[in-house]
């Protein structure tokens, strides 16, 4: 298996000034090729770890519905080719309705729900698609400058079908009016490469009277790779 190389821009700056923290962890120094080769074409990604009737809805985890706006996100994993990634680990991670992470770092004055965790996992089927629901996230403030909030945003980690489809990013919902002020979303040089974290509404994926239908496909490296959230 072999990788086309990514476009310029689709990646973050591991330092990026405005985003205040990457001034602390960046890397500094360039990076250093390795030369040994490297079996790409092996598969090893990390065996599927065990999964539990609910991981795939975040709101059927506590005693009660949470509260918030219940909605369903549902796309397909593949690869620069189009080939659908099979078999494959998603894990998902978000704050709750309020704006609220539940863990311990987490001290914004917004309420817990103890009704909701904020995480889950699943796996991509055999046409590479993956589905699960939630609560839609509430924006956040986070400290990084004066008026500094986060748009609305659940992050996904995915493992692929080998190492170096190893990805984690985050997914944006449409036309959220706080993305022009957002560093983390504007440290991504490309324009196009921006608008493939946004997510796309879906009368066709929307349920019933229920919840509202959202779609974000992620490709795995390469043409038209997903971009890394930093």
């Amino acid at each position: 298996m072999k990788f086309d190389t990514i476009a310029a821009g689709v990646y973050p700056e591991l330092v990026y000034p405005p985003y205040k923290s990457t001034l602390k962890r960046g890397p500094l120094q360039p990076a250093l090729r390795i030369n040994a080769p490297v079996p790409v074409s092996e598969n090893i990604a990390p065996s599927p770890r065990i999964l539990l009737p609910f991981d795939a809805d975040l709101t059927a985890q506590g005693d009660g519905a949470p509260l918030g706006e219940k909605i369903v996100v549902t796309g397909r994993v593949v690869d620069e080719d189009g080939k659908p990634v099979c078999n494959s680990l998603v894990e998902v991670w978000q704050c709750n309705a309020a704006g609220r992470y539940r863990h311990k770092k987490d001290q914004h004055d917004a309420p817990l729900d103890p009704n909701f965790n904020g995480w889950g996992k699943m796996m991509t089927d055999d046409e590479g698609r993956y589905r699960f629901v939630t609560i839609k996230p509430g924006p956040y403030p986070w400290g990084n400058h004066h008026k500094a909030w986060r748009p609305a945003h659940i992050h996904f980690s995915l493992f692929g079908n080998v190492y170096a489809q190893r990805l984690v990013t985050q997914m944006y919902f449409p036309s959220d009016p706080l993305f022009d002020f957002d560093p983390i979303f504007q440290s991504i040089p490309d324009l196009a490469a921006r608008q493939r974290l946004i997510s796309r509404f879906s009368l066709e994926e929307t349920v019933s009277d229920q919840m509202l239908g959202y779609e974000f496909d992620i490709v795995l490296r390469g043409r038209n790779a997903t971009p890394m959230g930093i």
